[in-house]
């Protein structure tokens, strides 16, 4: 093909050479067509893939973008609830403050008469391990009331508003099921104090304080003894907005410590309950053995003594089997040199 192929050299030569030919200019429609369709085909893989990815997060929903503001919460009804405060232990003091929910929530009448009000929130602070989930769990049990669980980080998503559609989504199931018991497990991931420069945030940071917004707001919404209780719980309360704990939001805090002492051998018994335990078994002496320990590790010490005991092919917990679960759930598992 010749080099001025694309010239006017080239009608020259073919009318030199006698050769009819003819042409004609492209209409507007196949013009448009030429010039929109990569952009299309574009657009059409990103909605494609990016939706697609949204779903995947939501958990597959059929939805699809419709569904992209249904909350993440498992709902646990009055007949899936099995855990009571006698599943707990080593918090005596924190099981006596929450009896007073579990009161409101069976008895609310009562409280109503005088013109009481329960606190809308309840914040349980303490380290990881402590029992919190468990404690949240206790109430809706001793209650019998629905429970709805989700840890705040599942609120944030790929899309800057997301988090807010899944908050009011969550309240307005919970309404509609009180009296109910709202946990929002590990708050810190969306109710750390905000910059004050929320016009200039973008990305995840918009995203969480739009979300934190979001709550603060269903909070105030709530009618005085509405039936529904949020109860959170946070292992830095530190770094939490101070606008979640006014009055008439979180505005009480719960401490759950550590436990001690005693509080580890009611633990120990409790989680050696359903475990075959030899003859020569003192979980007492276990109990003084593991200062410092969560109610999390203390029932891993039991899990991994009748772990050694069923690999030895032994059909009770020993003593010595214990004691070794202890090391390695302090130091974990023993390297071969």
């Amino acid at each position: 093909m010749p080099p001025d192929f694309q010239t006017n050299q080239l009608v020259q030569r073919l009318t030199k050479q006698g050769v009819t030919f003819s042409g004609s200019q492209p209409g507007l429609l196949t013009q448009l067509l030429v010039g929109f369709v990569p952009f299309l085909i574009f657009g059409g893989l990103i909605y494609f893939f990016v939706f697609r990815r949204a779903r995947q997060q939501l958990g597959g929903g059929a939805g699809g973008p419709l569904s992209l503001g249904k909350n993440k919460a498992k709902l646990y009804d009055r007949t899936d609830l099995k855990t009571t405060f006698a599943d707990v232990a080593g918090v005596d003091e924190v099981e006596t403050e929450l009896q007073e929910l579990v009161e409101y929530l069976k008895s609310a009448d009562k409280f109503k008469k005088v013109g009481a009000r329960i606190p809308k929130g309840v914040l349980l602070v303490g380290p990881p391990g402590t029992g919190k989930t468990l404690l949240a769990r206790a109430i809706a049990g001793e209650a019998q009331v629905p429970f709805f669980f989700i840890s705040a980080s599942e609120f944030i998503e790929l899309f800057v508003g997301l988090g807010a559609a899944r908050v009011r989504d969550l309240f307005q199931q919970a309404r509609q099921r009180a009296p109910a018991i709202v946990f929002i497990d590990e708050i810190d991931s969306i109710g750390q104090a905000r910059s004050g420069a929320a016009g200039y945030q973008m990305g995840s940071n918009q995203e969480q304080e739009q979300t934190l917004q979001q709550l603060l707001t269903e909070m105030d919404g709530f009618e005085p003894n509405s039936g529904v209780i949020i109860v959170a719980a946070s292992n830095r309360p530190e770094v939490l907005d101070q606008a979640l704990l006014r009055p008439g939001r979180f505005d009480r805090q719960i401490q759950v410590n550590l436990p001690d002492i005693r509080g580890r051998d009611e633990i120990l018994q409790i989680h050696a309950r359903d475990v075959k335990m030899g003859p020569g078994i003192d979980l007492k002496v276990l109990a003084r053995r593991t200062p410092g320990f969560s109610g999390a590790q203390l029932a891993n010490v039991i899990n991994e003594g009748a772990l050694l005991a069923a690999r030895a092919n032994r059909d009770m917990v020993e003593m010595q089997d214990l004691e070794n679960a202890i090391d390695r759930v302090t130091a974990g598992l023993e390297r071969r040199s």
